[in-house]
């Protein structure tokens, strides 16, 4: 599953920082995958790129952004479920392409 922001995000940055897989972008900013470039998920909060979200497996055991967050404004996104298993696979392609 990946991770979301919600409306509650003060755009501080404090979770871009923590993010491993480089999958939280600013408003507006095209996010990048493999060398590609693709229009924002997002014109109006800081927003998470799920097919670069592994939840930080491979890297740490929980989130880094949700502890990073000062607002709470990072939650679980419940339409996104993956097993371990998948994030992991996820993240060896990352490690591949590119992130």
């Amino acid at each position: 599953m990946a991770v979301m922001i919600t409306e509650e995000c003060i755009a501080c940055g404090a979770c871009d920082a923590e993010c491993p897989n480089n999958a939280i972008y600013s408003p507006g900013d095209a996010w990048i995958l493999g060398g590609e470039e693709h229009p924002a998920l997002s014109d109006d909060i800081t927003y998470v790129v799920p097919e670069k979200c592994t939840e930080c497996v491979g890297f740490y055991d929980d989130p880094q952004c949700i502890a990073a967050c000062p607002t709470e404004a990072i939650t679980h996104d419940p339409s996104r479920q993956e097993t371990k298993e998948a994030l992991l696979a996820k993240k060896e392609n990352l490690d591949k392409i590119g992130r």
